[in-house]
């Protein structure tokens, strides 16, 4: 298992709640369509009970700090681009057979 990286480990340090619900309510506000209020009602439903403020806080602190550990993690683009070769310029391209 991977430790988490220490800009994380110091914004989870203080937070009251369990890590496992924390990161599930982030990850789901920003994963789907979802308001902050219909979280809270998602949670009330698993028997936690919390804010719709408290989720929004932990959005605004998670967030800029989970995106700067997930671009370190991510791979580099290789240099070499190829382009299919079905493409090419209009003039090039013969009409479509439809009728």
């Amino acid at each position: 298992m991977k430790t988490l990286d220490p800009g994380v480990a110091r914004v989870l340090k203080r937070l009251h709640y369990p890590l496992e619900v924390i990161l599930t309510c982030v990850r789901w506000y920003v994963a789907y369509p979802l308001s902050l209020r219909h979280l809270e009602e998602m949670m009330a439903e698993r028997g936690i009970a919390v804010d719709h403020s408290t989720l929004h806080r932990w959005a605004i602190k998670l967030l800029p700090v989970l995106e700067k550990a997930f671009r370190r993690c991510k791979r580099a683009v290789g240099k070499s681009w190829r382009m299919d070769e079905t493409y090419g310029t209009p003039s090039q391209r013969s009409p479509p057979a439809w009728g």
